[in-house]
């Protein structure tokens, strides 16, 4: 794998969007362990993605208005209620002093949903990995796949890292009622604000 596809793959990864939000508000409210179970569900969320990309069923995606914009609002009906969660003491961002493994499911299903209902991610993969997949390969879609794994090993491991820097961060959060106040507003105006963007967002 080349030094280009690993850089161009950190820049899209490490870039803000609805799993980094989604990890770092669960290593604020819920400490180390949700912040790595989400980091995980979100990886997992781009598995269906990839699956899409190689069997060609992202072409469909960007063919069909309709599919396309039936995913889409799935996920900006989501998004928004991921925003309304947020506000509310037992949403997103309810702090729990202590671990509680039971809403680790919870924390992987949201991750999950979070990344599968966002269809520019299957078109996106269609577009990115082929690049870097050489004309003479005899093996394609072997390279396509190794590709995958690469970029979803990279996704986990800056999500975590992402999760973790909030976890560290966690101590102040619970100690200051006003700034848990104020980041349940703010993670809210930012889920809002990607659904918004999702919504407004063309084949």
């Amino acid at each position: 794998m080349s030094l280009q596809f690993w850089l161009t793959t950190l820049v899209i990864v490490a870039a803000p969007g609805t799993g980094v939000v989604y990890t770092l508000a669960a290593g604020l409210s819920r400490g180390a362990r949700a912040s790595l179970v989400a980091a995980f569900g979100c990886t997992l969320g781009i598995l269906p993605h990839v699956g899409a990309a190689l069997v060609g069923l992202a072409a469909v995606l960007h063919a069909s208005a309709l599919a396309f914009s039936a995913v889409k609002y799935a996920g900006v009906a989501y998004l928004l209620y991921m925003a309304w969660r947020a506000l509310g003491e037992s949403g997103a961002l309810s702090v729990e002093r202590t671990a509680d493994r039971r809403s680790d499911c919870r924390v992987v299903v949201d991750a999950i949903l979070v990344n599968i209902l966002n269809p520019k991610l299957s078109i996106f993969f269609v577009a990115f990995l082929p690049q870097f997949v050489d004309a003479r390969d005899a093996y394609p879609l072997l390279s396509m796949i190794e590709l995958s794994a690469a970029f979803m090993a990279a996704t986990f491991v800056v999500f975590a890292l992402y999760g973790l820097f909030a976890a560290y961060l966690r101590d102040h959060v619970i100690a200051r009622p006003r700034v848990l106040a104020w980041l349940r507003r703010s993670f809210a105006a930012v889920f809002g604000a990607l659904a918004v963007r999702l919504a407004l967002t063309e084949r």
